[in-house]
């Protein structure tokens, strides 16, 4: 299960991929974790490698790269294995599929994370929430322009440009958190009506609206983002850092809102756009009075598409670029 603005949704988060072959290779781990998902796979280990086989496929981790390991949805695993993984100091997190944390196994003789969430307590949160803001909207300002060029026309009325670039500039000067937060929504709320523009008014969107959506435009959407949603959590476990701790967002999940809000624009949105103008049909959804609901198909659709153009491997680098920021001081790299 997902939060998303606040109201509780399920999806899928992962898609294990893997060959027909059987190819047992030694993987060199980019960040300090290691997702298995899906369903199925057996987990084991030696006092060097961790080893997870899946079907015909097998790999195998070095302990020593290793500081967390995230098992997302059916698998088994060895008693020995976690015996091994204990021992090197590795924790073991395990989620619902739809990347729900269910509870994690601690190294004995290991601290809690007390410390990490108070070095991001320490953070200078109206800076980073600025930083935030500005690369959401950057990013927003690029996806508008990929858009006009395709379509080789403004959708900008009057004055809307000047003034988005205009928030970016006021971003500096503000002070408070709820003066950032309010010019970030307004220029967030102006740039899914300037998207709008873009698709065919009968598909009913006019806006970013909250759940339940009226139109599938809104519902795919919000499904997509709870797809980034369940991806960057896992990352952000895996990371040990507390989800809770948001600087531009508050409350439950508040730093994966913070670290997803700048990739929607270049990831999500472009899916959803391609498909609302280029493949949605009548059969794709179900319009009732107060909601619209996706089809097993489209919803199917969108998982090949978000995975196969490799999302979450920008989630981690995000998730892994905010996570040295904050143990060692070292810069905060925002993708978007």
């Amino acid at each position: 299960m997902v939060f998303q603005n606040d109201e509780l949704i399920r999806v899928p988060v992962v898609v294990f991929t893997q060959s027909d072959m059987y190819v047992p290779v030694l993987i060199m781990v980019d960040y300090p974790w290691v997702s298995v998902s899906g369903f199925g796979a057996h987990i084991k280990a030696t006092r060097k490698h961790l080893i997870v086989q899946k079907k015909n496929n097998t790999e195998q981790y070095p302990l020593e790269d290793i500081s967390h390991l995230l098992v997302v949805g059916g698998h088994t695993i060895h008693s020995a294995a976690i015996n091994h993984l204990a021992k090197n100091g590795v924790y073991i997190t395990f989620f619902e599929p739809d990347g729900t944390p269910v509870g994690t196994i601690q190294p004995f003789s290991v601290g809690d994370d007390e410390d990490i969430s108070e070095q991001q307590r320490l953070l200078p949160r109206q800076r980073y929430a600025i930083r935030i803001a500005r690369a959401s909207i950057k990013s927003r300002l690029f996806s508008i322009e990929q858009i006009q060029e395709s379509r080789k026309s403004s959708l900008f009325y009057e004055g809307e440009l000047d003034l988005l670039h205009k928030s970016l500039g006021e971003l500096e000067y503000l002070i408070k958190l709820d003066e950032i937060r309010r010019l970030y929504k307004l220029s967030s709320d102006m740039y899914y009506e300037i998207l709008s523009r873009s698709l065919l008014p009968e598909l009913g969107f006019r806006r970013r609206t909250l759940r339940p959506q009226a139109d599938p435009v809104n519902a795919m959407l919000s499904f997509g983002y709870a797809l980034l949603f369940g991806n960057c959590s896992v990352a952000v476990i895996g990371a040990r850092l507390n989800p809770d701790l948001g600087l531009l967002h508050e409350g439950r999940g508040g730093l994966i809102y913070d670290l997803i809000e700048p990739l929607k624009a270049g990831t999500v949105d472009p899916i959803v756009l391609q498909i609302a103008g280029e493949s949605l049909t009548d059969s794709d959804f179900e319009r009732t009075d107060d909601r619209c609901m996706l089809s097993d198909t489209l919803i199917s659709a969108m998982m090949k598409s978000f995975y196969t153009t490799h999302i979450s491997d920008r989630v981690n680098e995000q998730v892994y670029s905010f996570s040295q920021a904050v143990k060692t001081g070292a810069d905060f790299k925002i993708l978007y």
